[in-house]
């Protein structure tokens, strides 16, 4: 039995585990009303606030279910966020030698949205543009890109099942390397995984 001089225990006051008894299946509390406050999967009611640390879930796949409002989609699990970095590479065959800067991209779901500035270097490469190492492979059409910083329009053209992306025209023609020679550009490149 639990024994406690004060009328609250704070976390940091106990350890070791605490034991189950009589076949129960978790710790349980009871508020003397018949209410449980915490059991091996407890049912809450109201906010939960935390003063300090982060809310951790152990198991992959696993998230945030909100699927009491139910919508028609196939699922309604937010499973996923992650912050980070990848590293941009020529994929066009020749071997150029591109900088980054502030290569960064944000997951949240199935949707990553990475973002890069590409510093192209002097070139007559007449291959089409492609750049190489998208942090997460495309599986669906790409919800949103753009690029700025070349003298003409053009945008990042994302392939389902690869972890690369064209630089194609507005009018959908194709970018060489010779035509983005000395060029920096910014691409934002949004899709789903």
């Amino acid at each position: 039995m639990l024994k406690t001089v004060r009328s609250t225990v704070n976390v940091d006051q106990i350890t070791g585990v605490l034991p189950v008894v009589n076949g129960g299946t978790g710790v349980t509390t009871s508020t003397g009303t018949g209410n449980v406050v915490l059991s091996a999967a407890p049912t809450l009611s109201g906010d939960v606030a935390l003063s300090t640390g982060n809310l951790v879930l152990s198991t992959s796949g696993k998230g945030i279910d909100f699927s009491a409002t139910p919508g028609t989609g196939t699922s309604e699990l937010l499973a996923d966020y992650e912050e980070g970095t990848w590293t941009p590479n020529d994929q066009s065959g020749a071997a150029l030698g591109i900088s980054t800067i502030n290569a960064t991209y944000t997951r949240i779901g199935r949707q990553v949205t990475a973002r890069t500035q590409i510093e192209y270097p002097a070139t007559v490469d007449v291959s089409q543009a492609k750049i190489g190492g998208l942090p997460f492979t495309v599986s669906k059409t790409t919800v949103g890109s753009s690029i700025s910083g070349a003298a003409a329009a053009v945008i990042p053209n994302l392939i389902d099942g690869t972890t690369f992306m064209f630089i194609r025209s507005t009018g959908d023609t194709t970018v060489t390397n010779a035509q983005l020679s000395l060029v920096n550009i910014f691409i934002t490149a949004t899709y789903f995984v």
